[in-house]
């Protein structure tokens, strides 16, 4: 039986070795790459060439969004799925949009992630059924737009990444280094996000951060 080879691209080692060793478990499916960030993963592809892809959401430097996006744009058939502990409800629709064919969340049964991963080497979307009715709701809604939409949802990907990192308690520097970008570039995402929040300033950006990593799942 030909194996099926999947590349997985997680920044914590557990859970990267903890998916390989259940992958590996199947007959008809093999890891054929690990990485922990964007860079490794794109410079594995010069001598492996996987099935599919699993990408988690926070990856230091290129996160994991612009990293679906990379793999569309260097490898088309090659399907992406995203398995991260972040909220589905905020990540989902974004990581269908940069071209995952599927979402997954970390707290799912493991069996569940094997589903997952069969339905997306099948060619298949696969989320949950939340995501499905919310997707739906906003598709049938008045002139396609959700009345109960979140602000966060007005934020860009890279400026969710960044918002969400304040909310953690990491300060401008802290978060210029994660993500591999200047101070001053994270000073410009901070003036954007409290712009479309409609903040005053630094105190209510880091209050409503706050807030808002501690109320999501």
């Amino acid at each position: 039986m030909t194996k099926r080879k999947i590349l997985i691209v997680d920044d914590h080692p557990i859970l990267r070795k903890g998916l390989t060793l259940l992958i590996n478990q199947e007959p008809d499916l093999v890891v054929c790459a690990e990485a922990e960030n964007a860079q490794m993963a794109l410079e594995s592809l010069e001598t492996v060439v996987p099935d599919m892809a699993i990408v988690d959401i926070s990856l230091p430097g290129i996160d994991g969004i612009e990293l679906i996006k990379e793999l569309r744009l260097r490898h088309r058939d090659m399907p992406v799925l995203v398995v991260s502990m972040h909220d589905e409800t905020l990540y989902a629709e974004r990581s269908l949009r940069a071209g995952a064919r599927g979402y997954i969340m970390k707290q799912e049964a493991l069996e569940k992630v094997l589903v997952a991963i069969r339905k997306v080497l099948e060619g298949e979307i696969f989320v949950s059924d939340r995501i499905t009715t919310k997707m739906l709701e906003k598709f049938v809604s008045v002139e396609g737009v959700n009345q109960t939409a979140s602000p966060i949802d007005l934020l860009s990907n890279r400026e969710l990444t960044v918002f969400r990192l304040i909310g953690q308690g990491n300060k401008t520097r802290q978060i210029a280094e994660r993500l591999h970008l200047s101070v001053k570039t994270v000073e410009s995402y901070r003036a954007h996000i409290k712009e479309k929040l409609k903040l005053g300033d630094g105190t209510d950006l880091l209050k409503y951060a706050i807030q808002w990593v501690q109320s999501s799942p």
